[in-house]
């Protein structure tokens, strides 16, 4: 068995961690490959593995699911952050979970993902895929742009949805719809389903909401002349990409899914329960009203909320 171990030293425990995690596989006769980084990580190794190891939070796990894309590699993800909705397993229980996994006693939580492509004057210039998703925005703080959005019909075509002057757009998978999405006022979507959301950051037209659609159809978004500012694609708050007015991104279903281990459909609704602070009457108790409702601000997602004065807040890492 072979063993690929993500770790972002940005987090105290992730060294020591990662080494606790080598040697007991090294016992079991597992080889293990150790892949260290801090801030935005250089040469990947080369290999095959039959599992990987996220040591961090969940932007630890974002990365480790677009690196191994299509490769069909089950994630571990130990959580060493914070808010932990897709790295899930505590530290001090990855050897059980991992024991469980080689029994075959685990599920897999199969996320769905994205590709992303960007063309420019009918030149494909990027290809890319995320977990959470594809965010458009202004490179300037406050400033409106302008996007044509379509979505492709069961034919092939293309049919309009609608242009949209906003501080700009969040198309996310069911995985990121508690991320960026949740806290520019998106819908939770369970995590396991297959659909794409699509969120306006605050838009100009208060009639524009965020729409669910489906993932088997992909969503065109073309960048709109004269804008007053840059315009950004941010690819799982971690690529970023410069984009001019003309530019077509294509967002579609990736024919590939993120594996995670251990994402029990309980703990991510226990997740939300606690981490979110939501609260009510809970096992027929009276809860007093004005601890009811999320915390104001959008303060919850794991990147980012949106300004008071329209802007959006700064993202901040991409790591929880």
């Amino acid at each position: 068995m072979r063993a690929l171990l993500f770790v972002n030293l940005h987090k105290k425990k992730a060294a020591s961690m990662s080494e606790e995690i080598r040697l007991e596989l090294e016992k079991r006769g597992v080889a293990v490959t150790v892949f260290p980084f801090e801030g935005k990580p250089a040469c990947f190794p080369e290999g095959k593995w039959d599992i990987a190891f996220s040591l961090g939070g969940d932007g630890t796990v974002l990365y480790a699911a677009r690196t191994l894309a299509g490769a069909g590699v089950p994630i571990l993800a130990v959580n060493l952050g914070t808010l932990g909705f897709i790295a899930c397993v505590d530290s001090d229980r990855w050897l059980a979970v991992f024991d469980q996994w080689t029994h075959g006693t685990v599920l897999l939580s199969r996320r769905c993902m994205f590709e992303i492509t960007l063309e420019r004057r009918r030149e494909l210039i990027m290809k890319n895929c995320c977990l959470n998703d594809a965010v458009i925005s202004a490179a300037g703080i406050a400033k409106l742009i302008k996007l044509d959005v379509h979505s492709e019909t069961s034919s092939g075509e293309y049919t309009e949805l609608g242009f949209y002057r906003c501080d700009g757009l969040i198309i996310a998978t069911p995985t990121g719809s508690t991320a960026y999405s949740m806290a520019a006022g998106g819908p939770i979507l369970d995590p396991e389903m297959e659909a794409l959301l699509l969120t306006p950051i605050c838009p100009f037209t208060l009639s524009n909401r965020p729409m669910v659609l489906p993932s088997r159809q992909a969503l065109l978004v073309t960048v709109g002349e004269e804008q007053r500012s840059g315009v950004l694609l941010t690819v799982d708050g971690q690529d970023t990409f410069d984009l001019e007015p003309g530019d077509r991104i294509i967002v579609r279903q990736a024919p590939w899914q993120a594996l995670l281990v251990s994402a029990e459909r309980r703990s991510y609704y226990s997740a939300l329960r606690t981490k979110l602070s939501w609260s009510g009457a809970v096992n027929g108790d009276n809860v007093s009203a004005n601890s009811c409702g999320a915390a104001a601000g959008g303060g919850f997602a794991s990147r980012g909320g949106v300004a008071p004065h329209g802007g959006v807040a700064p993202q901040g890492g991409s790591d929880a």
